[in-house]
């Protein structure tokens, strides 16, 4: 039986298109998400702080106890860009990702954010800012939905990582499931020193139901909640 092969320059070029027409996708989901909706920017993150990466190690501990003090949106802009922040000119962020397809996204939920109303925001990464989805305080919705842990309400904020698994799909096919979940691992991590960085608490949780979730951050279609991360002063 012959077997035609696809000479090496087509495949690349092949491969190359998939990756280009993917990360249109993602932009133009993105553009989506913050069409019609006002952008909050956010400060300017730092490249320096006062603790090394290895005193953060020692530190970090899960925390869900938080007190009742604020964060402020420099904190909040800290942390996001910890996240999933753009690092470069060519768009390259703070976690890696399987083929530079980046198919997280990060929603913050502010209950008590100095300068930020109660509700639901959608991290735009290329603008660095905050693109409100809904202006209701939906903390009590999401430790409902992690089957009443209700400790995740007295969260000043919490951040939802979503992923589109789609976008990696495309070039990496049933591997992406893997590489999108050691993503979303990667980006809570960062979060999670940043947050330690900064004198706050935050925890890793992953127990809830997909769907309340998606419902009450009110989440676009094929977009799959998989970590909160409820954050607070000590």
């Amino acid at each position: 039986m012959a077997v035609r092969r696809i000479p090496a320059g087509n495949w690349l070029v092949a491969s190359l298109a998939a990756t280009v027409g993917l990360l249109l996708l993602g932009a133009m989901i993105e553009g989506a998400m913050a069409e019609g909706q006002k952008l909050i920017a956010l400060p300017a993150p730092t490249a320096k702080g006062d603790v090394s990466v290895e005193e953060v190690l020692q530190r970090r501990r899960s925390v869900r106890d938080y007190s009742d003090g604020p964060l402020s949106l420099a904190e909040i802009s800290q942390l996001l860009w910890a996240a999933q922040g753009i690092t470069d000119g060519q768009g390259h962020r703070t976690a890696p990702s399987a083929g530079a397809l980046y198919p997280l996204e990060l929603f913050l939920v502010a209950g008590n954010v100095n300068g930020v109303a109660d509700g639901v925001y959608h991290y735009q990464v290329d603008r660095h800012g905050l693109a409100a989805k809904a202006s209701n305080d939906v903390r009590a919705a999401l430790a409902k939905a992690a089957f009443k842990q209700d400790w995740i309400e007295s969260a000043a904020a919490i951040v939802v990582i979503a992923a589109a698994y789609e976008r990696t799909a495309g070039k990496y096919g049933k591997r992406a499931h893997r590489y999108v979940d050691m993503e979303a691992g990667h980006a809570a991590q960062n979060l999670f020193l940043q947050a330690e960085a900064l004198g706050l608490g935050s925890v890793v949780v992953g127990a809830f139901d997909d769907d309340q979730v998606a419902v009450a951050v009110d989440l676009p279609p094929g977009t799959i909640p998989l970590i909160l991360m409820p954050i607070g002063r000590k």
